[in-house]
């Protein structure tokens, strides 16, 4: 039984016949002793592979699983056993969930949505309130990544005063990690009774996602060091591991356009700079991306801005239990389920939003 349901490569939609061609090619040039001869290469090329082999492998995992479930519906009617009917149900409508988001996925067609990308998290006014808001969605989109399978590293963090997190960043690295990420940036506010409020009042704390994506080599962002001011400090955050004791963590600060960014968490001045140039290309790199965006966005009059000042979704756990998007309207009661990593659904009501509204078109 050949499936109906579309795979994905890099972001886009490819022939079953063509993608078992390709993932062959793969193979053969994977075994050539050569191929570490230019490590960069390797890596692109071993990436598409491992990439193109799991969208393989899951459709022909879905086309199983249909058909195991047809055939135990089959039965059952024959039987007229309503138990085990019910069972094929369950399946059935699980196989189709699962169709549903690997066509969502087979949509993420920007040019870098199949990348790594960074996140960072920073807090809001409101002291330790927001502070420790921002360390809870540390937390969610931390819980998020692992039940992707993605590798989450930690590059950057500053401590809060009394507790929490000014700010943090994360490297997330997995397959479309940018493409699922990219419409969580924006102002996500909070509405709790306070922990820290002594007469159990009720306040609302804000914190900022930025997400942008890691650059391969084949995208080439030049920078004149001559517009870039570059500081160096002694490394703050939580502690351990994480934590240099002499000056070794670097801030750098692109000067025409005010971008900031910084790194800590290597274990040498030299390796932290390496990686702040790498983060501050990537930053540049999606102010571009937004760029474009920004010029097809002027024909899409429903194109949701998103920015600092652009609430995109509330977390209410007081008076009543609700999260909820404001861009798509998409809502659940189960905010626990949601500070604990579910995120899924939300991002694909967005995705499908900027598919739909052309949010995603890169123009030249």
């Amino acid at each position: 039984m050949r499936s109906s349901v579309p795979w994905t490569c890099s972001g886009g939609i490819f022939d079953w016949d063509r993608a078992l061609y390709r993932l062959d090619e793969l193979n053969a040039k994977a075994e050539d002793p050569n191929l570490w001869n230019n490590s960069g290469a390797a890596q692109k090329l071993m990436r598409e592979r491992t990439q193109l082999a799991n969208a393989v492998e899951g459709t022909r995992k879905l086309d199983r699983e249909l058909d195991d479930a047809i055939t135990l519906s089959e039965m059952a009617e024959e039987e007229k056993d309503e138990a085990t009917l019910e069972e094929a149900r369950r399946a059935l409508a699980d196989v189709y969930e699962r169709v549903k988001a690997q066509e969502l996925e087979s949509l993420l067609s920007g040019e870098a949505d199949g990348n790594d990308c960074y996140l960072e998290i920073h807090a809001g006014q409101g002291g330790t309130e927001a502070q420790d808001w921002a360390e809870m969605m540390a937390r969610m989109y931390t819980r998020w990544a692992e039940k992707k399978g993605y590798k989450v590293e930690y590059l950057e963090e500053s401590a809060g005063e009394g507790g929490g997190i000014k700010s943090v960043t994360f490297r997330i690295a997995g397959v479309n990690a940018y493409g699922w990420l990219k419409t969580e940036s924006g102002v996500h506010r909070l509405v709790r009774i306070s922990p820290f409020d002594s007469n159990a009042r009720r306040h609302t704390s804000f914190s900022s996602v930025w997400v942008y994506p890691v650059i391969d080599d084949s995208i080439v962002i030049e920078i004149d060091e001559k517009d870039c001011r570059i500081d160096t400090y002694r490394a703050s955050g939580a502690g351990g591991q994480h934590v240099n004791k002499t000056d070794s963590a670097v801030r750098i600060t692109h000067n025409p356009t005010n971008i900031v960014v910084q790194c800590q968490n290597e274990r040498s001045q030299h390796q932290n700079r390496a990686k702040a140039w790498e983060m501050l290309r990537a930053r540049l790199y999606e102010r571009e991306l937004e760029r474009r965006e920004a010029i097809a966005a002027q024909t899409e009059a429903a194109k949701t801005e998103i920015g600092w000042g652009h609430q995109i979704r509330s977390y209410v756990l007081q008076p009543y239990q609700l999260v909820k998007d404001l861009r798509t309207d998409f809502e659940t009661s189960d905010t626990q389920g949601v500070l604990d990593g579910d995120l899924d659904k939300f991002m694909a009501a967005s995705l499908a939003s900027r598919i739909k509204t052309g949010g995603d078109v890169l123009m030249p």
